[in-house]
């Protein structure tokens, strides 16, 4: 029942859209975030902003890990000559380094991430700001973001992109 409702309601709008739009012309744009989110300046500064923030961090993750894959492969092979009790204090020394290396990584991996959604959240209020304008400006009726298809004829992505980059890195 509440999927047959669902059908009509939706088959009643669709027919109330149809009629007015033969009306009047309905003015309706696209934008596609992903591609807004590639291209435009602020989000690539920002891109290059996260990059540099973490990059030390990231080559110490990666020191860390270079170093403690070197422990295990020498562990792996001075094992047969060592004795029991020396071999089990450096697999334990082994197990607490990896620990302490899984702790970094994703402590490092939460920063980064809750960075990326600071500045991600930043470019998209940005974008939403400029889509509003060109929304006023040029009078649409609708701009949607997520869509499964759009034709090139109601995509503004390209306006928005120049907009932002208009605007530069501010």
């Amino acid at each position: 029942m509440n999927r047959l409702l669902k059908s009509a309601l939706a088959a009643s709008m669709l027919s109330v859209f149809t009629w007015s739009a033969q009306a009047q012309e309905v003015k309706i744009g696209y934008v596609n975030s992903d591609r807004v989110l590639r291209e435009a300046i602020p989000a690539k500064t920002a891109q290059a902003k996260l990059e540099a923030e973490f990059a030390k961090r990231d080559k110490d993750m990666a020191d860390f890990a270079s170093k403690l894959k070197a422990s295990s492969e020498k562990l792996e092979k001075e094992a047969p000559t060592l004795s029991e009790s020396e071999r089990s204090r450096r697999q334990r020394d082994l197990v607490e380094q990896d620990r302490e290396f899984q702790r970094k990584r994703r402590e490092f991996q939460e920063d980064l991430t809750q960075r990326k959604n600071e500045e991600l959240s930043a470019v998209v209020d940005r974008a939403n700001k400029v889509i509003k304008q060109i929304f006023e400006a040029d009078k649409y009726d609708l701009i949607i973001q997520e869509a499964v298809f759009a034709g090139p004829k109601i995509d503004i992505t390209d306006k928005v992109v120049k907009a932002l980059n208009a605007q530069g890195a501010k």
